[in-house]
C-alpha cells in the first residue's frame, strides 16, 4: 500500500476510536500508581523516588544535567560509563527543564507519562489496523497489566522506546515509509534494541520491492497505479532507519577511541553482551540447587516456554513480516545478553506484538467477562508492581 492509498484509506476520528482504550490504559496504570503509592507509604518510602531517582533513571537525569563522560570505577576494575545510555531521553528531559519549571528528573517523569500514552495509541493503532477496534483495546489493555507494567511509569527509556517503535510499525503496514524510517531512527537514539526497528523496516521495505516486481499481469493489461516516488521513498525509509542508532554507536567509537566496536566496551565495562543466552542458562540452572530456588527456576523455564509459544503462534497466525522480525529480534536481545537478569523483564515490555493472540482471544468473550479478566490482571499487577519497585525491582 502506497502513502496515498493510505491517506484516502484513512478515516477520520483516530484519537475517537482509540479513546476507550487510552481511557482504560490511564486507568490501569492509576491504579498501578495508587498501589505503589499505598505500599511505598507503609514502608516509610517516596514512590515518586522509586519513579525518578533510582536505578537507569539516575543515569539519564545525569545525562541530561551534565553530559556524557560521567563513570564509575568499581573496586573489582569495571567501569559503568553513562555512554551506555541512549540519548534521546536525557535530551527530552532538557528540553523539559529548559522550557518549564520541572527539574531534569520531573521532566523525565512527564515524558515516560506522555510516551505511555503515546505507545499505548500506538499499540492500538497496530491492533486495530489488522483485527479490529475491539482487539486494539484488548491488546492496549493487556500491556498495561503485565506484571512489570510498573516501568511504564518510571524515567526509563521502555515507554518511549515502545512508542516510537508501535508507530514506526503502523507506519511500516500502511505504507508510510519516510515515517517508519524517521521514527525507526529514533528508536534507535532510544534504545540499543532500535536494531529491531530498524531491521523491520529494512525487512518490509524489501518484502515490499520484490512483491512489487513480481506483480503479475495478463498480457496487455497495465499494473496497477502505484503513488509516483512510492519506490522512491521506500529506499528513502530504509536510509533514514538506522541514521540513530548507528550515529550514536559510531560518536561513542570516536569519543573513546575504540572505533566502530567502542560502543561494545562501553557496555562490557557494565558486563553487558550478547552470549547467546548461555549465562542466563546458567542462571536458571544455579536456581535448582535449593528448594525455594528450584520454584523460581520453574517459573523461569515457564515464562520462557510461554514466550516462546506466543512467538509460535504469531508465526501460524500469520503476523506482518515486520511484525514478526521486530518481536523475534526483542525477545533474542533480551533473553541472550548477558545482562543483568533481573531487567530481563523490563527489557521485554516492548515486544508487544505477542500479546495479539491473546488479544484476539479476549476479544471473543463478552464485554462483561472481559472486564473481569481485565479487572481481576490489573490488581494483581498493580500489587506486584508496587511490591517489586519496594524490592529488588528493575537496575
Amino acid at each position: 500500500m502506497t502513502d496515498l492509498d493510505t491517506r484516502a484509506a484513512d478515516r477520520p476520528g483516530a484519537l475517537r476510536r482509540a479513546a476507550p482504550a487510552l481511557l482504560g490504559y490511564a486507568a490501569v496504570r492509576a491504579l498501578g500508581l495508587l498501589a505503589l503509592a499505598l505500599w511505598s507509604a507503609a514502608r516509610d518510602k517516596s514512590a515518586y523516588t522509586l519513579l525518578t531517582a533510582r536505578w537507569d533513571s539516575l543515569w539519564y537525569t545525569r545525562v541530561a544535567e551534565l553530559g556524557y563522560g560521567y563513570e564509575v570505577r568499581l573496586p573489582n576494575g569495571d567501569v559503568h560509563s553513562n555512554l551506555a545510555f541512549f540519548p534521546l531521553l536525557p535530551w527530552l528531559e532538557r528540553l523539559g527543564a529548559a522550557v518549564t519549571p520541572l527539574s531534569y528528573a520531573d521532566a523525565g517523569f512527564v515524558v515516560s507519562l506522555l510516551a505511555s500514552l503515546a505507545a499505548a495509541w500506538g499499540i492500538f493503532a497496530v491492533a486495530e489496523h489488522l483485527y479490529g477496534r475491539r482487539v486494539g483495546v484488548c491488546a492496549v489493555l493487556l500491556w498495561a497489566v503485565l506484571p512489570v507494567a510498573v516501568v511504564q511509569s518510571m524515567a526509563y527509556s521502555e515507554s518511549l522506546f515502545t512508542a516510537l517503535a508501535a508507530w514506526s510499525l503502523y507506519a511500516v503496514l500502511t505504507g508510510r515509509w519516510v515515517t517508519a524510517g524517521t521514527l525507526a531512527a529514533l528508536a534507535g537514539l532510544t534504545r540499543p534494541v532500535g536494531l529491531a526497528v530498524t531491521a523491520a523496516v529494512w525487512v518490509a521495505a524489501v518484502a515490499a520491492f520484490v512483491r512489487s516486481r513480481s506483480d503479475a499481469v495478463p498480457d496487455g493489461a497495465h499494473r496497477p497505479e502505484r503513488a509516483p516516488g512510492g519506490g522512491a521513498r521506500r529506499v528513502l525509509g530504509m536510509l533514514l532507519a538506522p541514521l540513530g542508532a548507528a550515529g550514536y554507536v559510531l560518536w561513542v567509537g570516536h569519543r573513546t577511541g575504540g572505533g566502530p566496536l567502542g560502543y561494545l566496551d562501553v557496555q562490557a565495562g557494565w558486563r553487558n553482551g550478547f552470549d547467546g543466552g548461555a549465562a542466563f542458562a546458567r542462571f536458571v540452572a544455579g536456581r535448582f540447587t535449593s528448594f525455594p530456588g528450584a520454584l523460581a527456576g520453574v517459573g523461569l523455564i515457564a515464562g520462557v516456554a510461554l514466550l516462546v509459544w506466543l512467538y509460535v503462534v504469531c508465526v501460524r497466525r500469520r503476523q506482518p513480516l515486520a511484525l514478526l522480525v521486530y518481536t523475534g529480534l526483542v525477545v533474542v536481545l533480551a533473553l541472550c545478553a548477558s545482562s543483568y537478569f533481573g531487567s530481563k523483564p523490563r527489557l521485554l515490555l516492548p515486544a508487544f506484538p505477542l500479546l495479539l493472540p491473546l488479544s484476539v482471544a479476549l476479544a471473543k468473550l463478552r464485554t462483561p467477562r472481559s472486564a473481569l479478566v481485565v479487572g481481576g490482571l490489573a490488581m494483581v499487577s498493580a500489587v506486584y508492581g508496587a511490591f517489586w519497585l519496594n524490592g529488588s525491582g528493575p537496575p
